[in-house]
């Protein structure tokens, strides 16, 4: 390896991705189970630089013959360059990173700004860092165990009901189990600021309510390609051009995100779906498809048999369990989006676009239990149209030629 990533689970990394597009190198990801296996691969040393993420930020320290002013005052490394003299120095980029990432967001100076930090590892330290250089006034961390300065979960929740900016270090609400939130956010009515070093899903629970209380709030994708693209100018001994950092995010957001086409039964979610799959190269899911499979029936017999609650219950599980797919064309049933819980999963990972195809365009059909015959899909269709729009990120007219609604998603999207 000449380059690349180790820590202990890297199947939710994005980071080669990220690298592919600020640098013409291979970089490749390597898993290392243990601490005593780490020092072993860096004492072989044989390589030119890599990165370093969880839980070996801290690990690979005494290893180093050098670290960076920021990686000491931090107390943790996530780069690592081999320099001519054979000797390994290390770096943290990820202090530039978050405060690239925060700036962004609009937060430039945090002074005065009372501030809680979630979880205690190298991520926890790098965020303390910035805070305290960006002026917060009081900084304090979280901890399920808490050592140390560090406090509960149940002190942070009684006792800092003013903090104005909260941060989330911790995996909770990681990929895969995406449903979960560290804490929550009414106990803090005075929130100004909410991050989350979670990257994937690319919203997390924690900032989608965040974002539904109007509160500035971010995942941690723009911090991953800051501080990769520092990671970049360091292995390479090189200045990269200002501009490359926001086209680099833009790109890997976009080929993160889910295409999720939405709208009336006979639309042509799935027709437009597989073809906008197969131009942009993303795999395709059929949601009905998936509910098949899993039910091991067709829908008219969960219909039948069970009634539309369970199928609704079903459809809602599938989702749950696809919804954490990234980069990927997903065609939903007519009522996937009926319920919230539905629309909140398939937004985490992605773009919802509502295909708007005319009424009398629309095809009634004896296996589509909720639109049969006419009657039933004209009802069906004003009972939907205003969740349709209110769910969607985009709308798409839909003619007769479905290649042209494919160009169009195509264009918008930047796909």
């Amino acid at each position: 390896m000449q380059y690349g990533l180790i820590g202990r689970k890297l199947g939710h990394s994005f980071s080669k991705e990220v690298h592919a597009l600020l640098a013409d190198y291979e970089y490749d990801l390597l898993e290392i189970p243990t601490e005593e296996e780490v020092g072993a691969f860096l004492l072989k040393a044989d390589f030119r630089a890599i990165n370093v993420t969880i839980p070996y930020k801290q690990t690979v320290i005494p290893y180093l013959a050098e670290i960076s002013h920021e990686a000491r005052a931090i107390g943790a490394v996530n780069t690592i360059v081999k320099k001519e003299d054979g000797k390994l120095y290390g770096y943290n980029t990820d202090f530039f990173g978050m405060t690239a990432a925060l700036a962004r967001m609009g937060f430039h100076d945090l002074s005065g700004k009372r501030a809680l930090v979630l979880g205690t590892g190298g991520t926890s330290l790098t965020s303390r860092a910035v805070l305290r250089a960006l002026g917060a006034s009081s900084v304090q961390t979280v901890s399920r165990t808490p050592q140390g300065d560090a406090i509960s979960y149940e002190e942070a929740l009684t006792l800092h009901a003013d903090t104005d900016v909260l941060f989330n270090t911790t995996p909770v609400g990681m990929f895969p189990n995406a449903e979960a939130t560290p804490v929550s956010l009414d106990a803090f009515p005075r929130l100004s600021c909410v991050f989350d070093a979670v990257y994937n899903p690319l919203t997390t629970v924690f900032v989608s309510e965040a974002k539904e209380r109007g509160i500035p709030a971010s995942t941690g994708l723009y911090m991953l390609v800051a501080q990769a693209y520092q990671a970049v100018e360091l292995f390479l001994d090189k200045t990269l051009a200002p501009s490359l950092l926001e086209e680099a995010y833009q790109k890997v957001l976009r080929s993160k995100q889910n295409i999720v086409l939405i709208g009336m039964p006979s639309s042509g979610k799935s027709t437009i779906g597989r073809a906008l799959a197969k131009q942009t190269g993303r795999p395709f899911i059929d949601l009905d498809e998936e509910i098949v499979k899993t039910a091991r029936r067709d829908i008219p017999t969960i219909f039948r048999e069970d009634g539309e609650k369970v199928f609704r219950d079903t459809e809602s599980e599938v989702v749950r369990v696809i919804s954490q797919t990234t980069g990927a064309v997903i065609a939903t049933g007519g009522g996937a989006v009926l319920r919230e819980e539905n629309v909140r999963r398939l937004k985490r990972n992605g773009i919802l676009c509502y295909l708007d195809r005319p009424l009398e365009a629309l095809t009634p059909t004896s296996d589509r239990p909720t639109a049969s015959d006419r009657a039933a899909l004209e009802a069906r269709y004003f009972e939907r149209l205003p969740i349709y729009r209110a769910a969607a990120d985009h709308t798409f007219s839909v003619g007769d030629i479905f290649r042209d609604t494919v160009s169009c998603i195509q264009k918008e999207l930047s796909l």
